[in-house]
């Protein structure tokens, strides 16, 4: 096993700072055989020749034990922390008598107890610690790929890709030197990320064939990312026995198309034992699906869900389902409804191995958005919440908008009031899912502060009570540490740290404050999603979002006058979203049309709230800019250029949303600015 160390590449939070604590010490390491206990072996003895520390063999004094508790003879440090259970992926830590200790009951939760150490630094070795155990909430913390193996004409070689290329392949090939792969398999493993989704869910020609005869290059991809203890999966067209296997069905009800997935899912597992599963995308946007056959999805999911059983695997059925080719004169189809219509009455149906994958909210991954009422419709199903971490509408990590804050409300939500489960708890057993925002870049997110968001993915996937600001102090610890023998991550120098709170701590209600206002979505320009379009999807196939008139803006989502979406959600939320008194201001326009003097709970009207918001996220986008001018000289001077380029899109994106959202919603109202501000 060999550590990945890149040239030419940023090392995102794995700088070779992070290891000086451990590297300086002596680690004792009583492992297994497995091939992730000798990552954990690899990793003690690479820090220990960077920093000058040691490995130290049993019976040898020690400053930090890593020991799976069925090694043996354990060593007496290892008693303080024989208390709590640590439990699949887990992991106990404590400190007594000079000795910090990681107990796990299997390799997995020793690799993410090391990585708990290196993140921790010389806070690691200060005071005693009692014993405490660490159990990751969700069971699969996964990241989808939108990669393509071919360049798209449309959407390049990543769908909604920001950051280059792919890391896994290039001009149609299987990258040569896959050692990336493994870094960012380490940098993942770092963060508690434990499956990853390798190629696009809209599955064209070239990647269907990653299913069959292109399988090895799965398999190559899977060897980088196995030591880290990272399980692949992979994105299947529905139709691939028609478009693979010669048949001329795909029928999940067919013997002979069951068949053939069984005969390949085995082929498969016997080429990659440790396989993750498949993710699907069917009868969504163009891609196929059981609907020809006039089959559920319930029934696409479960021909999937047999063929992968015998082997462990499971299949991620997503729920982004909707007519996509909707008349926009008829206001009685509405797309938040969609998933919910579809999958719905199928609670119930879905194997065991069978996870509903659900967008967070029912659109698309909106800066703005409420929970999906699938996530509360559906008991008898597993289910995984579904995020973006690459900022498809968020500012494409040309804009600084961290999103852990959104997210965090996201997880925290109580469908059933303040006793209920919490969103996450409802995902527990399916598991918290995210498209990834990398790519071939040397910063790897395109942007260097995005690297913030898939750090801060990861470890609210493990942990989503963690405090989003704490992620983002973790973050700029590891990443921006302070150069010299004395210092190591947890100095980071004030001014950076500080600094780096007040760009990126409220940066997501920035972008949403200059972008669409009081919940609804989609005023981007159509295909790219890039920049202000306020009418730019208002007339098209793809669905209707704000509704715009002389009188008022929003969509009338109520039972009582709507599309009946409210009544999706389960009480107390239905009534909250049904009552115009009640329903929160930033979701306002989500759900209810009213006029442009309707009076928010704030005081302010509705036009007003949308001129005053869209002139102080301007200003606050040129704030954060100023901020960071003031870090030259105090970060590496090649990333300082290339945050401060970013940022210098990012305020003129932002004086060209304010200006264009402002100047039409002056024009449609006729209600001048109280404050007399420019508008055009």
């Amino acid at each position: 096993m060999t550590i990945p160390h890149l040239t030419g590449v940023h090392p995102a939070w794995l700088p070779p700072e992070a290891f000086r604590a451990i590297g300086s010490r002596r680690t004792l390491v009583l492992g297994d055989d497995s091939a992730l206990a000798a990552t954990v072996r690899a990793e003690v003895a690479d820090a220990c020749e960077r920093y000058g520390g040691g490995v130290a063999a049993p019976g040898e004094a020690c400053d930090l034990v890593l020991a799976l508790s069925s090694a043996g003879p354990l060593p007496p440090a290892v008693a303080a922390v024989r208390g709590p259970a640590a439990g699949p992926e887990g992991f106990v830590l404590g400190r007594l008598d000079g000795v910090t200790v990681v107990l796990a009951d299997d390799p997995a939760g020793l690799l993410y107890g090391w990585f708990e150490v290196v993140r921790l630094g010389e806070a690691a070795f200060g005071a005693e610690r009692p014993a405490e155990a660490h159990r990751p909430a969700l069971r699969r913390r996964m990241l989808d790929h939108w990669d393509n193996i071919d360049v798209h004409p449309v959407m390049g070689q990543v769908e909604r890709g920001y950051s280059g290329g792919s890391i896994f392949w290039h001009d149609g090939v299987l990258r040569a030197d896959l050692t990336r792969v493994r870094a960012y398999g380490r940098l993942l493993a770092a963060t508690g990320i434990n499956a990853v989704a390798v190629n696009n869910v809209n599955v064209h020609a070239a990647e269907a064939r990653l299913l069959t005869d292109r399988l090895g290059e799965v398999a190559a991809i899977a060897a980088e990312l196995r030591p880290y203890g990272i399980r692949v999966h992979l994105s299947v067209n529905f139709a691939s026995p028609i478009a693979l296997g010669g048949l001329d069905s795909a029928d999940p009800l067919d013997e002979g198309v069951r068949e053939w997935w069984a005969r390949t899912t085995e082929r498969v597992y016997a080429t990659i034992p440790d396989f993750g599963g498949y993710v699907v995308k069917a009868d969504s946007e163009g891609q196929p699906g059981p609907f020809a056959y006039a089959r559920s999805h319930a029934d696409g999911a479960n021909m999937l869900a047999d063929a992968l059983a015998p082997h462990g695997g499971v299949v991620h059925w997503r729920a982004f389902v909707y007519n996509h080719r909707q008349d926009w004169r008829d206001r009685s189809t509405d797309r938040a409804r969609a998933a919910h219509d579809h999958f719905a009455p199928l609670d119930g149906q879905f194997r065991d191995n069978a996870i509903l994958q659900v967008k967070y909210g029912p659109m698309d991954f909106q800066v703005r958005e409420p929970v999906s009422p699938v996530i509360a419709a559906m008991p008898g199903t597993r289910l995984a919440v579904e995020l973006q971490v690459t900022q498809e509408y968020t500012g494409q990590q040309r804009h600084v908008c961290y999103l852990a804050p959104m997210w965090s409300e996201v997880l925290g939500f109580r469908f059933w009031g303040p006793e209920g489960r919490t969103v996450a708890e409802v995902a527990g057993d399916g598991g918290l899912v995210a498209v990834s925002n990398v790519g071939d870049d040397p910063y790897w997110t395109g942007h260097p502060l995005a690297q913030a968001n898939l750090y801060a993915f990861g470890r609210l996937a493990w942990a989503p009570r963690l405090d989003p600001a704490a992620i983002l102090d973790e973050w700029i610890g590891l990443t921006f540490p302070e150069v010299g023998p004395e210092t190591g991550p947890e100095k980071t120098g004030r001014a950076v740290r500080s600094t780096l709170h007040r760009m990126m701590d409220g940066s997501w209600r920035t972008y949403e404050r200059y972008t669409a206002p009081l919940g609804v979505g989609f005023m981007v320009r159509p295909g790219h999603h890039y920049g202000p379009d306020v009418d730019g999807y208002e007339y098209t196939p793809w669905g209707t979002y704000h509704f715009a008139d002389r009188d008022g803006v929003g969509v009338d989502r109520t039972r009582a006058s709507g599309t009946g979406f409210t009544g999706q959600y389960p009480a107390p939320w239905s009534e909250v979203y049904e009552s115009l008194a009640d329903c929160p201001d930033e979701l306002l326009l989500f759900f209810h049309h009213v006029p442009y003097e309707h009076v928010l709970r704030s005081g302010t009207t509705v036009v007003q709230h949308i001129y005053d918001t869209h002139f102080a996220g301007a200003e606050e986008a040129a704030g954060i800019r100023l901020l960071w001018e003031k870090l030259a000289g105090e970060v590496d001077p090649a990333l300082h250029e290339r945050v401060r380029e970013r940022l210098d899109e990012q305020v003129r994106s932002a004086e060209e949303w304010r200006d264009q959202v402002n100047s039409y919603f002056l024009r449609k109202s006729g209600v001048p600015d109280a404050r007399g501000r420019r508008i055009y």
